[in-house]
């Protein structure tokens, strides 16, 4: 039996993987799919999903969860949460403490999603980078995914940039309204995740993104467009910090507070797909206007 574990299963994207996931094994009779989960909640468990308790941190529950386990998805980010304001060292010690775990259980495939490299100015591209270089001497087939800013309905990224739009007839902007990235929709970002499982001919970083790379600028007039709104004036400052801009931001958005600041942190960083990645991982991506189209008609 062929059995797959995934991390995260209560999170943005592991939620929304879990279900694929378990599609694929319910064609396939000798696959298993577990979840592991601090908070066991069956209420997110797919049909014939196993739900271990555990936690990545403390080590608790990984030997169970991954015993037999061929393929493991680890979706586990930190990111501002957790109330000591270290969410690198937290994130830092549960990816060794899994990776180890992972080894010993003779874990073959090992798949994490992380963000696309920028300049490295960002704590949290360093961290999720961090995170990607402790896990990889763990398995014999690491993939490390990269990818930029997920656009879905839920996501925390996109109901910032969405809150913003909604509510700022205008807005002052640092230099990173200009920034370029490629904004990916959750469900291709998904859709690769899901893709590499079996592809074991596939190792080391895959990089996935939208179509074509847009500035935030042209992200905020594109998704006001797609909410039928005016889109807001925007006026570039040569200095604003990263600090200022999350005090802001957090005034008009409803994302939590802790992950302002971080996300804030990112939008200083161009985050491009540099190498396309294999064919059959995220081969006809959608633009950013369907993609924001998606997120809105999906709530």
């Amino acid at each position: 039996m062929t059995t797959v574990l995934l991390t995260g299963a209560s999170g943005y994207v592991g939620g929304r993987l879990a279900p694929v996931l378990a599609q694929r094994d319910s064609d396939d009779d000798a696959s298993e799919l577990r979840l592991l989960m601090r908070r066991p909640d069956p209420r997110r468990a797919p049909a014939g999903a196993r739900i271990v308790r555990g936690d990545a941190v403390s080590g608790a529950g990984l030997e169970e969860a991954l015993d037999g386990v061929e393929t493991a998805y680890y979706l586990i980010h930190s990111m501002g949460r957790g109330g000591d304001g270290d969410f690198a060292a937290r994130d830092r010690q549960a990816a060794s403490t899994f990776g180890a775990a992972a080894r010993a259980a003779g874990v073959r495939r090992l798949i994490y999603l992380g963000g696309l490299s920028g300049s490295g100015s960002s704590e949290h591209l360093r961290s999720r980078d961090e995170v990607a270089t402790t896990l990889a001497p763990h398995a014999p087939e690491f993939v490390h995914v990269r990818a930029a800013m997920v656009i879905g309905a839920g996501s925390a990224s996109f109901q910032m940039l969405e809150a913003l739009v909604r509510r700022l007839p205008a807005m002052v902007c640092p230099r990173w309204i200009d920034t370029r990235t490629q904004p990916i929709a959750v469900d291709d970002v998904v859709g690769a995740l899901a893709a590499l499982r079996d592809r074991h001919d596939v190792s080391g970083d895959v990089e996935v993104g939208g179509p074509e790379p847009l500035s935030y600028r042209t992200m905020m007039e594109q998704t006001a467009h797609a909410l039928d709104r005016r889109p807001p004036l925007i006026v570039r400052v040569p200095v604003l910090s990263p600090r200022l801009s999350s005090y802001w931001v957090q005034l008009v958005t409803p994302v939590e507070s802790a992950l302002v600041r971080p996300l804030v942190d990112g939008l200083r960083e161009e985050m491009l797909v540099r190498r396309p990645p294999p064919a059959g991982i995220n081969d006809d991506p959608r633009d950013f206007a369907t993609a924001v189209r998606a997120a809105v008609d999906g709530r």
